[in-house]
């Protein structure tokens, strides 16, 4: 895969730093950006969405002391923020909820057209400091979000957005584009039109411990016949798989936290981990050139690191097998551990 982009197998996601969940003081999000720098991560994603502007603003300002050419940074274009204030709190986020409640009160509007798009890309570079980007993902035009409306924004963006980013790659502005969504379905469709040509996808939650099997049906097959690269999102589910109570953005089902609760099971008999099975589970797809997990702590920088050097028994993934806790099908890191 072309994967060189990315500059290593492990990113950082800023979506918690756009105040997910919690209000995360200025200091704790600026040290956790220095953290993944200090342990060597230099790719960043970010998005207007994220607590409407605001882990852009705060990504930007901790990227401003680093040599631009040394990090490589993506965002997202679909919302733009405006200078007039609503009310987070009740914002319609689809199965979202209240996700960014203590985000900034900007009013954001959802936009896939052509203006829209380059208006998107003007705000993010001077939110994030920078004069370029690297990768821009269009964001969130699926089901979770939109319902049954959702097809209707995926056209908006075909005939809008998706050709400036092409636009934009070809003048050499971008390097890449495609799409940042949670769920399959939007980057199925875009890997069957002849008029796109994407380069990357940033896929979200669909490609974990919990929640694989539709993913390893058709998507990852095809990303990996042309030549596409996958990036994986949300590794630990929103947190379940990392010793959080999340899961979908929610609080997780007790059928969810059972599910779990075997799995560290199996991990404690094996003396390993289930975070850092969560994260080399999936990189050992080929289709993925990158996970980026998210994090507002410094010491969870440590943790990934950790995660990703950690040496898993093959009789681990066995008995996760056996236990049908992953699909048959799935690749495995066995392969890349040491016996």
């Amino acid at each position: 895969m072309k994967d060189n982009l990315f500059q290593g197998k492990l990113g950082f996601g800023t979506a918690p730093l756009g105040n997910m969940f919690r209000d995360i003081p200025e200091e704790e999000a600026m040290a956790t950006v220095d953290a993944a720098w200090e342990h060597g991560i230099r790719y960043f994603d970010s998005a207007p969405f994220y607590g409407a502007g605001l882990a852009e603003i705060r990504l930007g300002e901790a990227l401003s002391k680093r040599n631009r050419d040394e990090y490589v940074l993506s965002t997202k274009v679909g919302r733009l923020i405006l200078d007039e204030l609503e009310d987070p709190t009740l914002r319609d986020l689809g199965e979202k909820g209240g996700l960014f409640e203590f985000g900034r009160k900007n009013k954001i509007v959802n936009d896939y057209s052509a203006d829209a798009t380059l208006r998107s890309i003007e705000q993010s570079l001077k939110r994030l400091k920078t004069d370029r980007l690297d990768i821009v993902y269009i964001h969130d035009i699926a089901q979770d979000f939109y319902g049954d409306e959702w097809i209707s924004h995926f056209e908006t963006a075909r005939t809008g957005a998706f050709r400036v980013l092409t636009q934009l790659r070809e003048e050499g502005v971008i390097k890449s584009w495609g799409l940042g969504v949670n769920r399959v379905e939007p980057i199925e469709i875009t890997l069957e039109l002849d008029e796109a040509k994407p380069d990357a996808f940033l896929l979200a939650g669909r490609y974990t411990l919990l929640d694989h099997e539709r993913a390893l049906q058709r998507l990852m097959p095809s990303a990996v016949d042309k030549n596409v690269n996958i990036i994986v999102g949300g590794p630990y589910s929103s947190g379940i798989l990392a010793g959080g109570t999340h899961f979908e953005y929610q609080k997780a089902s007790q059928e969810i936290i059972a599910k779990v609760e075997r799995m560290k099971s199996i991990a404690q008999r094996h003396d390993t981990s289930i975070k850092a099975a969560a994260l080399q589970f999936a990189l050992a797809n080929p289709a993925v050139a990158a996970v980026i997990p998210g994090a507002s702590r410094p010491e969870r920088i440590a943790e990934d690191q950790a995660a990703l050097n950690t040496v898993i028994p093959a009789e681990f993934w066995q008995e996760m097998r056996d236990q049908r806790l992953v699909a048959d099908n799935a690749p495995l890191p066995i392969n890349s551990q040491k016996e």
